[in-house]
């Protein structure tokens, strides 16, 4: 069957899809995004706090956080695993060889813009320890965009009332 014939026995299927030439495009995860708010957290108290995220040669992703604290840059490498591939926006995170992959959920991202990010662990069944970040491609969003992913981690029932704008403008520290 050539191409022309299977093109126009598709027509009817895709007519009410969106289509494009090419190949699905592979989102963009990877890269620098900037801490624009989050919930409180005892490894990241400083300012201009950053997540640099790439790919190492053995698949796995590497996690570099940066934050200026006491007048100079901090760095803190760790690394981030797909435990499950059905469910790639739920990583896990590690700081240390002698620590659990932590979870580290994207609940949503445009990939260009803004992320929002939620972690939470059970400790024993008695209580459980959480964090949410808004994160954007730049030093700052506009307060719309904040807003909406306040609300989304609200409307997913995260307590946000301990949010906290993360000071960004540290110059070239």
């Amino acid at each position: 069957m050539s191409a022309v014939y299977l093109l126009l026995l598709l027509v009817p299927t895709i007519s009410a899809q969106t289509f494009r030439f090419g190949a699905c495009p592979t989102p963009k995860y990877l890269d620098k995004w900037y801490e624009i708010e989050k919930l409180p957290a005892s490894f990241a108290r400083g300012q201009c706090i950053e997540a640099n995220y790439s790919v190492r040669k053995d698949g796995t992703i590497r996690v570099l956080n940066s934050q200026v604290l006491g007048g100079k840059r901090e760095f803190l490498e760790g690394t981030a695993v797909v435990p499950d591939r059905q469910e790639p926006a739920k990583l896990g995170v590690s700081f240390s060889y002698f620590t659990p992959y932590g979870p580290y959920w994207v609940l949503e991202t445009n990939y260009t813009n803004y992320t929002i990010v939620y972690s939470c662990t059970d400790i024993l069944r008695i209580f459980h320890v959480y964090y949410a970040w808004i994160l954007a491609r730049s030093p700052s969003l506009p307060p719309e965009t904040v807003h909406y992913a306040k609300q989304l981690l609200t409307d997913k029932g995260i307590d946000i009332s301990k949010m906290t704008p993360t000071y960004q403008s540290c110059g070239n520290i």
